[in-house]
């Protein structure tokens, strides 16, 4: 079968940058290589911010009820398309079907949002801010936008960003992950179909040498990233001396209380799915367990190790498993595996016990995969390498403490702060948590807090280096800046 080679969408057309070279994207379940994508450059960058920056006042200038007439049509092709989209996605990115479909309502959800605008983006006005004086707020889109996107949710965090910024009247530019573009490169297509003018979306594929033109480019107005700390740091610093806007998200080690009064076989079961779908590729995937109390701790540890045991790894998209809810496929690529594996090792070494070794994982159908079976290490202290590092990965750690005091004291001595839930029924130990607990995203009997259209995202410390979260009404500030206009009108003579 011939391999398909991707392009750019620029301007309304699709491009094949020319003298690129190319990188092979992968099916991490069996090894095959799928496609090819183009390691565009600085010049196929700067022609599609180019396209943007002439896209801008004209979109702009129209009607927001016109603005958002595409996203409808968007909704429905992806509504029409839905399990083609996640067939892809899962190809590409190896998670399980169910939660493609997932990741797909939630892309779908994003730009039904933004579909809102017309209520979202209204200003505010004060009469009689003094004798004769009207004061007004109008909120007015700033230029162009571009995103830098990762691997692990190919639809959705694109959609974080994406419609709200071109709902507001900004143009957008974006960078697929280079492993993952196949995914949207089939949105772009409906994106192509919907109607917007030209210039208004754009799409460019490549490695970092986008992101720095992006970061480099004076008609750039904000950028935002899902990524590493690291890179999110330099993105953060860079763009916060050019005086551009920036949204970096960054690594997550994401903690689960279990408190004694929780409901142990429900907390069991939800902590599986929290911490294995994806394969634990999630930026709000549960890592850490802390259990209060030494019985509860005992107890919690052996079904949860004994439930590891009972997760089905396999090919997603093998037609035996494929619609099992929960069905955990490979890491990403052969580089992440060995980087799990070595995490697995620094635990050894760190004195943990490891109480389920997921290296060597092996059955039908795995061999030319990137799979790595479920781990659990028990007896872990924090600090440890293992609870400080963001595995990325299906390892989970599990740590004990004495009180609900003492495991707020463990998350919030942590550097990322991401997400954390507590599994309790008391409603004093849920405020406590709730209100105490250093943390952007809090779930009280949730394993996930899962980002929601409606609502904003995003975590704290070095999780997140930015004053604004996305999604919903955070996004329209993003993508805004208030004008504050003040008016006094004389009476004709």
């Amino acid at each position: 079968m011939a391999v398909r080679k991707l392009k750019n969408y620029v301007n309304g057309e699709w491009r094949e940058p020319e003298g690129c070279d190319w990188l092979d994207v992968e099916n991490p379940s069996t090894g095959e290589i799928i496609g090819q994508v183009p390691l565009s450059s600085t010049e196929d960058t700067n022609e599609a911010i180019a396209a943007a920056h002439a896209a801008f006042a004209g979109w702009a200038e129209t009607p927001v009820d016109k603005r958002v007439a595409p996203l409808f049509k968007l909704a429905g092709l992806i509504r029409d398309n839905h399990e083609k989209i996640c067939r892809v996605l899962v190809e590409e990115n190896g998670k399980s079907l169910a939660d493609a479909r997932a990741e797909v309502d939630r892309t779908l959800e994003n730009v039904e949002v933004s579909c809102g605008m017309p209520i979202l983006q209204q200003g505010e006005k004060l009469v009689g801010a003094a004798p004769g004086i009207d004061g007004e707020v109008l909120r007015l889109p700033m230029g162009v936008f571009a995103m830098i996107a990762p691997f692990n949710f190919p639809a959705m965090v694109p959609f974080w960003f994406l419609p709200y910024a071109i709902a507001t009247g900004n143009t957008f530019v974006l960078k697929p992950s280079k492993q993952v573009p196949c995914t949207m490169q089939l949105l772009s297509e409906y994106i192509d179909q919907s109607g917007f003018p030209k210039g208004v979306f754009n799409m460019v594929c490549g490695d970092r040498t986008i992101a720095e033109a992006f970061m480099d480019h004076p008609q750039v107005q904000g950028v935002s990233i899902v990524g590493s700390t690291p890179t999110c740091r330099i993105i953060a610093n860079k763009c916060a001396s050019a005086n551009k806007r920036f949204q970096a998200m960054g690594a997550a080690k994401n903690h689960l209380v279990v408190m004694p009064d929780a409901k142990i076989d429900d907390v069991i079961r939800n902590m599986i799915t929290s911490g294995y779908g994806c394969a634990g590729q999630r930026c709000m995937a549960s890592s850490a367990i802390v259990c209060v109390g030494d019985e509860l701790y005992d107890e919690v540890t052996e079904k949860f190790v004994d439930a590891s045991r009972q997760v089905t790894i396999a090919n997603p998209l093998d037609p035996e498993v494929a619609d099992e809810m929960m069905v955990m496929g490979p890491v990403i690529s052969a580089k992440a595996k060995e980087f799990v594996h070595s995490m697995i090792e620094t635990g050894v070494k760190e004195g943990a016990t490891l109480a389920l070794d997921g290296r060597g994982v092996q059955g039908p159908g795995l061999g030319n995969g990137h799979f790595v079976g479920t781990t659990v290490f028990t007896d872990v202290k924090p600090g440890m390498e293992i609870h400080k590092t963001e595995i990325f990965g299906p390892v989970q750690v599990m740590l004990k403490a004495q009180t609900l005091d003492d495991a707020i004291k463990i998350i919030n001595d942590h550097k990322y702060g991401n997400g954390a839930s507590i599994y309790t029924q008391n409603g004093y130990w849920a405020r406590k948590f709730k209100i105490e607990t250093e943390c952007g995203m809090i779930g009280v009997n949730v394993g996930i807090p899962a980002p929601v259209a409606y609502l904003p995202f995003g975590g704290m410390k070095s999780s997140q280096f930015a004053d604004i979260k996305t999604q919903g009404s955070a996004a329209l500030r993003f993508y805004t800046q208030d004008k504050i206009v003040t008016e006094r009108y004389w009476p004709e003579e």
